[in-house]
């Protein structure tokens, strides 16, 4: 290697002389001709000048060794040219008197420089040399050894060569160390993380550095360092418990030291050169004490199912990372590491995320897993979901419980609280006991269901702190039949769905329903049930199941009491004292059943009597009112007859006779006092088929009209009046007008001006009952009746006051749900026709059509199935409110026969289906009249003043039956059959009282 100066040219050598070099050259031939016989076994290597300038035999500059071919210089001036055998190198560390420092400056100047192949260069190395090596003699020429020796170069290098020698000086007093060194250090912040510290003298080395498992930040492991701190980064093999870090570093340190390479020539200059290169090296190595090695494992999870089912297992999925160091591994295998899972809950909402659990949260059980490594693990399912709520695991790894192997876990590790993703939800289970508000009602009444709500496995759950709403749906269904019905898990087929209403639940607690109206007698129960698909679609995955309750359950079922009608005729209206009074009633509406049922825990048995009473005397028929408080009234006589449907004879026997004996009004008054199937009932003291008068001996009875009116109807639909002629001289020719006023609205009170509707002249030849025929309005108010008897003259023997008592009919809109009310023919005898009858009333939907079906029944249970169908109708079409009739039909054998009427749309959607089993739906075919007993003989009656009583009565009941048949009186009374759907078939009943009449005379 040359060093160079960069401000110093290259001037080239002057030969020597020529005469001289001729000489030189044959002293050189014969030394090398002696050289050659003396050391024949050694090669011989002379020096010979280099790079430099000759001047008068002298010389400047370096030599070439003929050694190792290396520049030398001479040390000594006042010894010959080394152009002997010349050897060497050697290494030395002393040269005559010089210091060391001496020693390392001039190793730094020859190193440097002394390489150079500029003349000027090797030129200042020599004056260098001679003014360190030989100053004694480089300066004893009087003058200075520089400007003295520098003559030997041409005068134009001269000064180049001084200052390049300038510049050696200057810089080698500076930079040339006589001892060089080099150290490194390894320290280690933690585990990974530490430094390499070079420490070199002089400080400006630089050199390769290599690490052992570690690098640099870089991510190399060699590299080009100089002094200071260089952060480093362990690296050790996978799974290692412990490791060591290794750091090693070589710097070419040629130049410098307190050292030089001497080349030896006997007898001649010594010639000296900077120490070689490969001997002048640095190198320094450095390791660490032994690194004990920790790692963190460190887990999230994810439940494997949000949702699960009660009973199942959870199951959660763990995820197993390192975030400090790598697995350790001892004889070739993993450290085990236990994770225990606590599973917290259940709760009713999704707990709130936290560092850690609140304290007494409740644990439900713990599993554990081990861990081999990082990776995927599932928890072993061993804890099942007991009951709803909200569950979320917690996993930890505790050092402590890890024994010898607890120094190789850097920490302890939790994951948070009541994460999401490590919450499991176990749907709770909505369910309802429910129980009807009403136990007893009747139709028309809102029916209405209260139920408990809750969660039958656990906790209502919640979501962002509500309760999540679950929607129940309730239906009211028509039971068929009479009976109560058999709590079952199934609905009846037969049943006949009322409505269905929902309650939006929003939690635990005590719910109302809508109400359902109940239309007609019988059962109603209710079943409530919660649909997941009518649920919220977020609410669906929070509800365990759907849920039924059970069909008929007591609780739930309401008895909507069937209304009795009670029809009666008394035989006559005038009775002499002593003389005997007679009343023959129908009663219907009573179960087919009516009197077998004994209850069954919860409904009570049947009540299986009616009562008759007798009230009188009375002074004034003024009193027999509907308000009139019988308790402390006259009683004449009471009568039982069972609670059951049929035709009674009251007084016909000498066991029941009725007998007044004082003048007076006497009045007829049925009564039941109700049971768990039937209203209570008691006809009206009004009613004025149901009254008869006993005069003072030898008196007429005055001419007098008794009226009563439809009490209500709809729009539409037809009403009457009905009077009650009574007199025992009543005049020829006299006659009837009905005359009916209004609609008026109710408040201004009754307005009689001009009447809509007039009757024909009704002739009155006999005491009876006369109706007006009937009418409609096309608009809803109150009609005011008023009823006007002429004589054959046409003066008014008697006349009813606008707005009398008993004589309005109050006309209401037609509803606006479709409402169909039925009544059959209750008896009939083997081979006579039978029928149905629907009033309909409501909205009728166009392309409405109406079938009425028979039912055979065989057995105590309502059925009405196709096995047990014997009759369909032909299609009514249903052209808006009004009654339509089914066809008749003769049933064939004797029994009892369900009718069911069903209205369907025109696309055949059913839109009304009839009770299986309604009692006003019932015909009972019998081999013979339906009579409850055979009457016994009247005896002889009493004359009235109008004759005898058969003729009076006989020809009351014909007067009836032209006008239209007998009526049924009595606001109670019309109102209960309007509830029950009770249709009016006049004809009927009065060929079935006449018929009873003829009986009676015949008896």
């Amino acid at each position: 290697m040359s060093g160079s100066l960069t401000h110093i040219p290259q001037p080239v050598a002057a030969p020597p002389p020529t005469k001289l070099r001729r000489w030189l050259s044959v002293l050189l031939a014969l030394f090398l001709l002696t050289g050659s016989f003396a050391l024949s076994t050694q090669p011989a290597h002379a020096a010979s000048e280099g790079v430099g300038y000759w001047s008068d035999g002298a010389f400047l500059g370096a030599y070439n060794t003929g050694v190792d071919g290396r520049q030398a210089y001479c040390a000594d001036l006042h010894a010959d040219p080394p152009y002997g055998n010349t050897a060497g190198p050697e290494r030395i560390t002393s040269l005559d008197s010089l210091s060391r420092q001496q020693l390392a400056e001039m190793n730094y100047v020859l190193d440097r420089w002394g390489q150079s192949g500029d003349a000027n260069v090797t030129a200042a190395v020599a004056l260098y040399v001679w003014s360190v090596a030989s100053p004694g003699m480089y300066n004893s020429h009087g003058m200075s050894g520089d400007d003295y020796y520098v003559a030997r170069a041409p005068a134009s290098e001269r000064g180049t060569i001084l200052a390049n020698l300038s510049t050696m000086r200057q810089e080698a007093a500076v930079n040339a160390v006589t001892d060089p060194s080099l150290s490194l250090a390894l320290d280690m912040t933690d585990q990974y993380n530490g430094t390499l510290t070079v420490t070199a003298h002089p400080a400006s080395l630089t050199g390769s550095a290599s690490l052992t498992n570690a690098v640099f930040t870089d991510g190399a492991s060699t590299r080009n360092l100089a002094v200071g701190t260089h952060p480093i980064i362990g690296t050790p093999a996978d799974g290692m418990p412990s490791y060591k870090i290794g750091a090693s570093m070589n710097i070419a340190a040629a130049g410098y030291g307190a050292a030089l390479d001497l080349y030896a020539t006997p007898g001649q200059q010594r010639l000296i050169a900077a120490v070689a290169g490969s001997s002048t090296g640095l190198s320094a190595s450095v390791e660490s004490p032994m690194i004990d090695l920790d790692f963190q494992p460190e887990i999230t999870t994810q439940v494997a199912s949000r949702y699960v089912t009660e009973g199942d297992a959870f199951v959660d999925w763990l995820t197993v990372t390192v975030s400090k160091g790598t697995w350790i591994h001892l004889d070739g295998k993993p450290i085990e590491v236990t994770a225990t899972g606590a599973l917290y809950g259940p709760f009713d909402e999704q707990p709130t995320e936290a560092d850690t659990p609140p304290a007494g949260a409740p644990v439900v059980g713990t599993e554990t897993v081990t861990l081999t490594g990082a990776g995927s693990y599932t928890s072993p399912g061993t804890i099942t979901a007991p009951e709803s709520g909200f569950y979320t695991w917690v996993w930890a790894i505790d050092k402590d419980a890890h024994g010898e192997h607890a120094k190789y876990l850097t920490d302890s590790f939790t994951d948070r609280y009541g994460q999401v993703a490590e919450t499991a939800v176990v749907p709770f289970q909505p369910v309802a006991v429910s129980e009807a508000d009403q136990r007893l009602a009747v139709p028309g009444d809102a029916l209405i269901d209260n139920i408990t709500v809750s969660s039958s496995n656990g906790v209502w759950l919640k979501k962002a702190g509500a309760p999540i709403p679950v929607v129940f749906e309730g239906t009211a269904y028509q039971v068929p039949g009479t009976l109560p019905p058999a709590q079952n898990a199934s609905i009846d087929s037969n049943a006949v769905p009322l409505g269905t209403v929902t309650i939006t639940a929003d939690g635990p607690g005590i719910y109302t329903s809508p109400p359902v109206i109940a239309p007609t007698g019988g059962f109603v129960t209710w079943v409530w049930e919660v649909k997941k698909s009518s649920q919220p679609e977020w609410v669906r995955d929070y509800l365990a199941a759907g849920w039924t309750d059970e069909y008929g359950i007591s609780v739930e079922t309401t008895s909507v009491r069937w209304p009795v009608t009670v029809t009666s005729l008394v035989r006559e209206y005038n009775v002499h004292p002593g003389g005997r009074a007679f009343d023959v009633i129908t009663v219907t509406g009573f179960p087919a059943n009516h009197g077998d049922f004994t209850g069954d825990g919860y409904w009570g048995a049947d009540v299986d009597e009616l009562h008759h009473t007798v009230y009188g005397p009375f002074a004034s028929d003024a009193e027999l009112t509907d308000d009139l408080d019988l308790t402390g009234a006259p009683v004449l006589t009471a009568l039982t007859t069972p609670a059951r449907n049929g035709v009674y004879k009251l007084g016909y026997t000498d066991e029941d006779k009725i007998v007044p004996t004082e003048p007076g009004f006497y009045v007829f008054v049925t009564t039941f006092t109700g049971d768990d199937r039937v209203q209570p009932y008691a006809s009206s003291p009004a009613d004025v088929l149901e009254r008869f008068y006993v005069p003072p001996t030898n008196t007429e009875v005055p001419v007098s009209v008794v009226t009563q009116a439809t009490p209500e109807a709809f729009v539409g639909e037809p009403f009457s009046d009905t009077a009650l002629v009574q007199g025992t001289k009543i005049p020829d020719g006299s006659y009837l007008v009905f005359r009916a006023y209004g609609p008026h609205p109710a408040d201004p009170g009754a307005v009689c001006e001009s009447p809509f509707y007039e009757s024909e002249e009704i002739p009155i030849t006999q005491a009876g009952v006369y109706r007006s025929g009937t009418t409609t309005v096309t608009e809803p108010g109150n009609v005011y009746w008023v009823e006007s008897l002429y004589n054959a003259d046409g003066e008014i023997i008697a006349e009813g006051v606008c707005g009398a008592p008993g004589e309005t009919t109050v006309v209401k809109e037609q509803p606006e749900e479709l409402i169909v009310k039925t009544n059959a023919v209750a008896t009939v005898q083997l081979g006579d026709p039978a029928h149905d009858v629907a009033t309909v009333t409501g909205t009728v939907p166009d392309g409405a059509r109406l079938i009425f079906e028979a039912y055979r029944q065989d057995s105590d249970t309502a059925t009405c199935t196709s096995e047990d169908l014997v009759f369909t109708s032909t299609t009514i079409d249903l052209d808006g409110p009004g009654e339509y009739r089914s066809d008749e039909v003769i049933f064939e054998t004797v029994g009892i026969y369900y009718w069911v009427e069903t209205v369907t749309d025109e696309d055949g959607t059913i839109l009304h289906r009839g009770v299986c089993g309604a009692p006003d739906e019932t015909t009972t075919v019998t081999d013979t009249p339906d009579e409850p007993g055979t009457p016994g003989t009247p005896g002889e009656l009493a004359h009235t003043g109008g004759g005898d009583w058969w003729p009076l009565g006989l020809a009351g009941g014909l007067i009836a039956a032209v006008t239209g048949g007998v009526l049924l009186f009595g606001r109670r009374l019309a109102i209960a059959r309007d509830r029950a759907g009770y249709v009016r078939e006049e004809d009927e009943a009065f060929e079935e009282f006449k018929a009873q009449f003829e009986r009676a005379k015949e008896d």
